[in-house]
């Protein structure tokens, strides 16, 4: 800053001929700007100028450092405007990491790309628990209460998880009519690759909460092989709508006991709170909670 300072004093100086001059365009006394010019010349060992007491004028040097402060002088305006930009404008790479059933979410995606052509989408597909803060992500996209107190949160969607089941399987072990009956049958589960637990499957709240026992045919820790077995007749399996939106509208899968199922699961972004807040994460954030509707 000192030496922007000096340079600008300088600049100020040699283009309205005085000290006194450059002193009221920089708000500063007469003294000040003429210090500081001594010292630059004293740092660059040159004289800038030849003075006397009617006038002073460049050298050859002065001359030539002028022309170099002006360009100086010209990036900081252009960077200071770029920045100014910036700020509006979202821009660059975003690094996003999605469930494995995110993939499903790809044309929301593709709108976000045509509405913000200067944001470079680099999107990572796992179901592993990523750490955001560590591994250098800016959003993360999850389903479920996030739990992280690092981590800032929105809700960007809610939807209510189906049981369904083949034709073929449910006319061949019937068609349950309450949870309990499920006990009967071939139920296919996802289970978190974090914990390792099974996850549950989401029936109405009551006295009987928790007593239903869920035989376990299978578990994976991705969806798309509970579709595809729950395709092949193999089991029920309890999904996530927009993973089986195109095997329910084909018939290949039906849904079930749809009346039990009430609680609705979620779509969160995450990213860090220590994190100040950029234009194109803000962009991210509003654009999902706007368009990712998966119901």
């Amino acid at each position: 800053m000192d030496k922007l300072t000096a340079f600008d004093s300088f600049v100020q100086s040699a283009e309205t001929g005085s000290f006194v001059a450059a002193g009221r365009k920089l708000g500063l006394s007469a003294s000040a700007v003429g210090k500081a010019v001594v010292r630059l010349e004293q740092r660059l060992d040159v004289r800038l100028f030849h003075r006397n007491t009617r006038n002073m004028t460049l050298t050859e040097e002065g001359r030539l450092f002028l022309e170099r402060c002006r360009r100086i002088f010209d990036e900081v305006e252009a960077a200071e405007a770029e920045l100014a930009r910036s700020n509006r404008t979202p821009r660059g790479r975003l690094r996003v990491s999605l469930p494995l059933v995110g993939m499903l979410l790809t044309p929301v995606m593709a709108k976000f790309m045509r509405a913000w052509p200067e944001v470079q989408l680099d999107l990572d597909f796992s179901d592993r628990l990523v750490d955001v803060v560590e591994e250098g992500f800016d959003a993360v996209i999850r389903t479920g209460q996030p739990s992280d107190s690092r981590l800032m949160s929105r809700n960007v969607g809610r939807f209510k998880l189906k049981i369904v089941a083949s034709p073929h399987y449910l006319a061949q072990c019937g068609v349950p009519e309450t949870p309990d009956d499920l006990a009967q049958h071939q139920c296919l589960h996802q289970r978190s690759p974090s914990t390792g637990k099974i996850r549950p499957w989401p029936f109405a709240r009551g006295e009987r909460q928790g007593k239903i026992v869920l035989p376990e045919r299978m578990s994976a820790t991705a969806v798309d092989p509970l579709v595809e077995l729950a395709v092949e007749g193999l089991g029920i399996a309890c999904l996530p709508p927009f993973a089986i939106r195109n095997e329910i509208a084909d018939g290949r899968l039906v849904s079930i006991l749809d009346e039990w199922v009430e609680e609705a699961d979620q779509f969160n972004v995450l990213w860090p709170a220590s994190r100040q807040s950029t234009p194109k994460l803000r962009a991210f954030v509003d654009f999902m909670a706007e368009h990712l509707q998966p119901q």
